[in-house]
């Protein structure tokens, strides 16, 4: 993340300083690296994650799942520029990523998850694994 605003040099005169900048805008321009927001919702049998991943192509998100730790990246590229004729008044760019990984009180079936990607959405659908039953042992 990083800030830029426009600071006026220090004057001398403190009647000067008072009203220096009363009518001006000071410029500012924030830029931050997006977040991942999502909704995580449990059932029975599964586990549904609904994650905003706008502005993104579904061949730049990666998931991984170990266990029940599941991990959300994606790669985010994003470039916009403004122009009034043939002259550039602005051009803004952002490459980066972001990331989210989570802890679930169940362990995930990897081999049945399933991800979809629509409208900047990314839905997990994801399978809790059978819990091994308990075995009583014999003893001989």
């Amino acid at each position: 993340m990083f800030n830029l605003t426009r600071r006026e040099q220090a004057n001398l005169d403190p009647f000067d300083n008072l009203f220096r900048g009363f009518m001006v805008k000071p410029f500012q321009m924030e830029a931050s690296a997006p977040q991942i927001k999502m909704d995580v919702k449990e059932d029975d049998k599964a586990y549904t994650v609904h994650a905003d991943i706008p502005g993104v192509t579904k061949d730049s998100i990666h998931v991984a799942i170990d266990k029940n730790r599941i991990s959300i990246s994606a790669e985010i590229k994003k470039e916009s520029e403004e122009k009034r004729g043939e002259t550039v008044l602005r051009s803004e760019r952002y490459f980066g990523s972001a990331s989210r990984s989570f802890t679930l009180e169940n362990e995930i079936d990897e081999t049945t998850a399933k991800a979809k990607y629509v409208d900047g959405v990314l839905e997990l659908t994801l399978p809790k694994k059978a819990a091994a039953s308990a075995r009583r042992l014999t003893i001989s």
